[in-house]
């Protein structure tokens, strides 16, 4: 599905104001297939084998900077359809005997960004390839690079009804993918079974890609904290962990969830998986607007240590979720950012290598309203809140 034309139009919108009151005359946008969301933001795509940026004029038509690969594909796919060939975007050795390859200089000199008192935005500057750099610098010789990528990714944290409405589509997916790998946690049956199980449901429902690969793991490999799916078998009385974000039009849901193989703790099992349960519900309990990232942190952290795993915690609590699965901003024991209404924001509560149980992790997320956490899943947030072992 492309990016509707109403979206796309507010979202250049918000960008070229962010330009004229920066008084930059334009912003290129790196993006690929791990820093997906901010070129996403505006095309409602991502190249594939190859990198890119998108070029934002203060005033016209934005256009994508890439290679001769995914230019047939942008113009199909993406909301933006003007192109053009740079070489450090291309496939690696890779000759492209009928494409027409432009360099930097070239692009800016076409469309008038030339000049040592010149100076373009960048977002995604952290996340940009040396070499990219390198010949940004070597081709723009004397124009100024202004990092904005605080100030555009602003813009993505508050979701639109649009965004809203492929969060919830993501998260329904993210539901029956796991009631299809839930019931095949058994005995004998390996942990790559299981994710295969969920991702090709996933798929079938519409899923057109995930925002990390599936983690299934039990026993010691619930330490790892994002673990992959193996070949190992599980074996009676593992804890199993598992986690799956499919993306629906590039927008991610999720679910995080732990259980026990046979459906017979042990006794050190039992209490953690019930006190992260209720990790979770005070944690869901302070989703309210106007409450601040360390505050919503402190009061779950002060809980988790009392209990006595204070030295297993090794992520925060709470976090937004939108084109990443974990993106800004992130509710951490430092964090002074407020939650606002439009904001859809992950209670992910987890614990590793606690001595007989290793990890425990339980996830799902909710929409911040006037009147506080809307679930996005009403099914996984009931299920955690109602498991007890």
């Amino acid at each position: 599905m492309l990016l509707p034309e109403y979206e796309m139009k507010s979202r250049l919108k918000k960008v070229q104001d962010l330009l004229v009151a920066k008084d930059l005359p334009g912003t290129l946008v790196y993006y690929d297939e791990l820093n997906i969301a901010n070129g996403w933001y505006l095309s409602g795509w991502c190249p594939q084998f190859e990198s890119g940026c998108l070029f934002v004029p203060r005033q016209g038509e934005p256009m994508i900077l890439g290679g001769p690969e995914s230019e047939p594909f942008a113009k199909t796919d993406s909301a933006i359809k003007k192109t053009k060939n740079i070489p450090v975007f291309m496939v690696p050795e890779e000759e492209y005997p009928n494409a027409t390859i432009s360099s930097f200089a070239e692009v800016f000199d076409e469309i008038g960004i030339k000049g040592k008192n010149q100076k373009l935005g960048v977002v995604g500057l952290d996340k940009m390839p040396f070499g990219v750099y390198q010949l940004l610098k070597k081709d723009l010789l004397g124009i100024g690079l202004i990092d904005i990528t605080t100030e555009y990714e602003q813009f993505r944290k508050i979701k639109s009804p649009w965004e809203q409405e492929q969060v919830r589509k993501a998260f329904a997916i993210a539901d029956q993918a796991f009631q299809m790998m839930k019931p095949l946690v058994r005995e004998g049956i390996s942990e790559i079974e299981i994710a295969g199980a969920g991702e090709g449901k996933a798929r079938s429902l519409g899923a057109n890609w995930f925002a990390f690969k599936a983690i299934v793991a039990s026993g010691e490999r619930t330490s790892g904290v994002v673990p992959t799916a193996s070949d190992k078998k599980l074996q009676i009385g593992e804890t199993v962990m598992m986690g799956l974000s499919p993306r629906y039009n590039g927008y991610a849901g999720v679910f995080g969830y732990t259980m026990v193989v046979g459906g017979k703790p042990s006794e050190a099992q039992r209490h953690c998986i019930n006190d992260m349960v209720e990790a979770y519900r005070i944690t869901k309990s302070n989703l309210k607007p106007g409450m601040i990232g360390k505050d919503i942190n402190a009061v779950t952290h002060e809980f988790v240590t009392k209990q006595g795993y204070g030295k297993n915690i090794v992520c925060p609590f709470a976090h937004t979720i939108g084109l990443m699965e974990a993106e800004a901003p992130f509710f951490g024991p430092n964090s002074n950012d407020v939650l606002r209404p439009g904001m859809t924001v992950c209670v992910d509560v987890s614990v590793f290598s606690v001595p007989d149980v290793n990890g425990v992790r339980f996830e799902s997320a909710f929409l911040i309203t006037d009147k506080g956490p809307e679930p996005l899943s009403p099914y996984m947030d009931q299920l955690i809140l109602n498991t007890k072992v």
